[in-house]
């Protein structure tokens, strides 16, 4: 991978990510269309890594509320009841269902699940149950509100981001939105939930470029992942920002027309 390339699937990693646009999906995408080699998964897994970073500094307070909470009602029975000790133990129940399905499935994930035609027709079909959950929705539901089977199912919905196309950020405030939450809080909770899961994924899959490379050298995975940090940290601004007076539509657009355009151009031989 040379330096340019790195930049663009840096910035590409960066303004993704939290959209719900599924950035392994980009990742996959923007090589097939400039002709250059797929990055692969550990690529993808590594890079989030900078995003993450951005969601770390972004959300510092709330993590850290909530992580020291959540650690002292361990100990102290009397504060299990509080909203921090209640959401450190939701992130904790909906991390299992993805960190159990990808340590199972993670064959097929990093070779079959990245085949164009499967995230063609991702991006469109979860593009339309985002559409779905956001008009079905009431949009009533603070953060504060969230439950057990709130935090089950949206970590069920986080599992399907395995398969890319189907955007980690898009299932989750999909699932918020079914729940009523409104779309800031779906999307607060969507952005907190993508701590645990991505963080172990990028350290697990880090020690594939330790020692024995993948086809990266390790001064492109820094710049790609720098890139992403920066370029993610404006992108939970804006869209926190946008949901605050806006739909979902935009985003649903913009995945059914490039999900369209993948499989056209797949089906015609043109992008492999």
């Amino acid at each position: 991978m040379t330096f340019f390339q790195a930049i663009v699937l840096g910035v590409t990693q960066g303004l993704t990510e939290f959209l719900p646009i599924s950035s392994t999906a980009h990742l996959r995408i923007v090589p097939a269309f400039a002709g250059w080699e797929d990055p692969g998964a550990a690529f993808t897994a590594v890079v989030q890594l900078g995003t993450m970073a951005a969601v770390l500094i972004y959300f510092r307070r709330d993590l850290w509320n909530i992580a020291r909470t959540w650690l002292l009602s361990l100990r102290r029975p009397e504060l299990r009841s509080e909203r921090d000790a209640r959401l450190g133990w939701y992130l904790v129940i909906a991390t299992v269902p993805i960190a159990v399905l990808g340590f199972a499935f993670k064959n097929p994930i990093e070779h079959g699940a990245r085949d164009l035609y499967v995230i063609g027709s991702a991006l469109i079909v979860f593009g339309f149950v985002l559409l779905w959950a956001d008009r079905v929705g009431r949009h009533s539901r603070p953060l504060e509100d969230i439950n057990t089977p709130d935090g089950i199912l949206i970590g069920l919905a986080q599992s399907l981001a395995l398969i890319p196309g189907v955007s980690r950020s898009g299932a989750t405030i999909s699932a918020g939105l079914f729940r009523d939450f409104d779309r800031v809080s779906a999307a607060r909770f969507s952005f907190l939930l993508s701590v645990p899961a991505v963080v172990l994924s990028g350290l697990f899959e880090l020690r594939k470029f330790v020692g024995h490379g993948a086809g990266t050298s390790g001064g492109a995975l820094v710049v790609a992942t720098l890139l992403a940090f920066v370029v993610g940290y404006a992108s939970i601004a804006f869209l926190l920002r946008f949901l605050s007076t806006h739909t979902v539509l935009p985003f649903v657009i913009y995945r059914v027309v490039l999900g369209a355009l993948v499989l056209a151009l797949v089906a015609a031989g043109a992008i492999h």
